[in-house]
């Protein structure tokens, strides 16, 4: 990823590989969900409120490159790709601590109420989620 706007480090648990040692798949979205919260936290977004609702996911995808086996660092990198009225898609990367792409996927998740039903992503969230596109993209990228 050429500009993420976020970068969050981690290491492999233990509980989170299979019986071979590797990072039983799914995992990856967990790691990717702690940047994420770590990211909205950072820009005063709300992540979950029983009364407000929160960012549930519609949409995920990866590739996998590499395997992370327990104990492995890591880090993850988190760029937006786009900010619906409603959605939000995100980017992600997973590097092993050479720095190699190790997973590579997109999510989309969208704003809800607390009954769970699509609620337009507010004027400060927006501005919040759009400085992460806008302030930190390199001049020769576009949207």
């Amino acid at each position: 990823m050429e500009n993420p706007f976020h970068r969050q480090a981690g290491e492999v648990a233990f509980g989170d590989t299979d019986a071979s040692g590797w990072m039983h798949f799914p995992n990856i979205f967990k790691y990717v969900e702690v940047a994420e919260h770590a990211f909205l936290r950072s820009r005063g977004i709300l992540v979950f409120d029983r009364r407000e609702g929160g960012w549930p996911r519609v949409k995920v995808s990866c590739d996998y490159k590499r395997p992370f086996l327990a104990g492995d660092q890591f880090e993850i990198l988190l760029g937006i790709s786009r900010v619906g009225a409603s959605s939000v898609t995100w980017n992600f990367e997973g590097l092993n601590s050479a720095g190699e792409i190790a997973a590579i996927g997109e999510m989309t998740n969208v704003r809800v109420d607390h009954e769970g039903k699509p609620k337009l992503i507010s004027t400060q969230e927006r501005e919040q989620l759009e400085r992460g596109i806008h302030s930190e993209r390199s001049p020769n990228q576009t949207e």
